[in-house]
């Protein structure tokens, strides 16, 4: 989709802000119409692109984990920065122990884009319903809500047999950073890294 349309788009409907959301983010993307077309920009282009055209602030997002990457999005004139994935590991979450447990092993380091999960595009956690995108000969995938639905009861009846590899595990592919640690000590950390890495360019 146009940079420049998202942008006047985003002016025109009111909006105090726009979220520059990066092909590295977890979860889905932004374009959710199954039929749009995705540039699959990265973060720092998307946000940089979005500054130049937009007059409303940008909220950059998108593989976001630690205080130097903060910096790095505010250095691209971005207003703020927007994290999902550092903070799942943080006790205060509803992430079961599954979830935990693939996001702080090997799994961290394989993140893909599958309609698996929903009917539309999403990056999570490589798993065995993921996989599944791999397989020859599967249908096509039912639009959303239906695949959202089919997919959590499809999680239900795995885990009462005691298979955690179908759960819908999203994670930005800056995943093998996150830190298990309560939230305000990880906001204490990731200030004092942003302040860290400002320190340093300077």
């Amino acid at each position: 989709m146009d940079q420049n349309f998202v942008a006047r788009a985003a002016e025109t409907a009111g909006m105090d802000a726009i979220v520059a959301q990066g092909i590295k983010a977890s979860g889905h993307r932004g374009i959710f119409d199954p039929a749009g077309h995705d540039d699959a920009l990265g973060i720092f282009a998307l946000t940089r692109l979005l500054v130049r055209r937009c007059r409303i602030p940008v909220i950059a997002a998108g593989g976001i984990m630690d205080g130097a990457g903060i910096a790095a999005a505010l250095a691209q004139e971005a207003v703020a920065a927007q994290m999902g994935t550092a903070f799942i590991l943080c006790p205060e979450t509803d992430a079961d122990e599954a979830y935990r447990k693939a996001l702080a092993g090997p799994a961290a380091f394989h993140t893909c884009m599958t309609d698996l999960i929903s009917g539309r595009p999403a990056r999570c956690l490589q798993n065995r319903f993921a996989s599944l995108s791999d397989s020859v000969g599967i249908p096509q995938v039912p639009d959303y809500p239906i695949a959202y639905d089919a997919g959590k009861a499809f999680n239900k009846a795995a885990r009462n047999c005691g298979e955690s590899g179908f759960g819908a595990y999203r994670a930005g592919q800056g995943a093998p950073l996150v830190r298990a640690m309560p939230v305000g000590q990880l906001i204490d950390r990731l200030k004092a890294e942003l302040h860290r890495a400002r320190y340093l360019k300077t």
